[in-house]
């Protein structure tokens, strides 16, 4: 049994390529004097369980193909990241913008699913300031980056990123200032859904257990084995 001290909520930003979803988590995170999380999770995986980075993040951002659907590889890296992620829930008091949290974290009431979105001409204008890239190459750039997502959470999942039911609030960057959108987010943290109960950290504590119960029951051999898909998109900002 685990004794702790109940803290008040988490908080889960999801965004599309290029529409400032980690600077509005950041500035969420500081005002609410929370953790701020989002390749520390891949990290302390890779530290944990001796996997290089570079699979975990390939395992969770690139779609795959059908061949490859249930390998062992990927499942077993997947697994690791939810396990660290869930972890790091229990805790409370955190703001994950990284990869998959909407998938890894759709069954714990409690945690606030955000979504920052903005329409495409936008998002292509902020890849050509960035990325300091032409008009055509950014917007293939921005569709590519949404395809293999898009690809991603439907063969693994079943569920399409771009899906507002998946979310608890969507919020159009376009619209608003950054400091505004950290602030309605703020904000929905404290109604009374979003807040940390014995029972949903009950909850939490029970999907820890199962997705460690996966692991152990999975394969045991080296998972390094297993083939994994180049990414086109190993060296781009997202």
């Amino acid at each position: 049994m685990i004794i702790r001290r109940w803290a008040m909520s988490v908080i889960t930003i999801s965004r599309g390529s290029y529409t400032h979803g980690k600077v509005v988590a950041e500035k969420v995170a500081q005002k609410l004097g929370y953790g701020c999380i989002s390749r520390e999770i891949l990290l302390e995986v890779a530290d944990e369980y001796n996997v290089p980075e570079v699979k975990l993040l390939r395992s969770i951002r690139d779609a795959p193909a059908i061949s490859e659907r249930y390998t062992f590889a990927r499942e077993r890296y997947i697994n690791f990241i939810r396990v660290a992620l869930l972890t790091q829930i229990f805790r409370d008091n955190v703001v994950y913008h990284g990869f998959a949290g909407q998938y890894f974290l759709k069954d714990a009431p409690h945690v606030l699913k955000v979504r920052i979105i903005a329409n495409m001409k936008y998002r292509i204008e902020c890849m050509m300031q960035r990325e300091t890239v032409s008009k055509n190459k950014a917007e293939q750039m921005v569709k590519e980056v949404d395809e293999e997502r898009r690809k991603w959470s439907q063969k693994l999942y079943n569920l399409d990123t771009w899906d507002s039911r998946l979310y608890d609030l969507v919020i159009n960057i376009e619209k608003i200032s950054i400091d505004h959108a950290s602030d309605i987010i703020c904000n929905a943290a404290k109604l009374s859904p979003f807040q940390t109960t014995h029972e949903s950290q009950k909850l939490i504590e029970r999907l820890i257990q199962e997705a460690m119960e996966k692991l152990e029951k999975g394969p045991k051999g080296s998972p390094f084995f297993e083939p994994m898909r180049e990414s086109p998109w190993q060296n781009k900002n997202t």
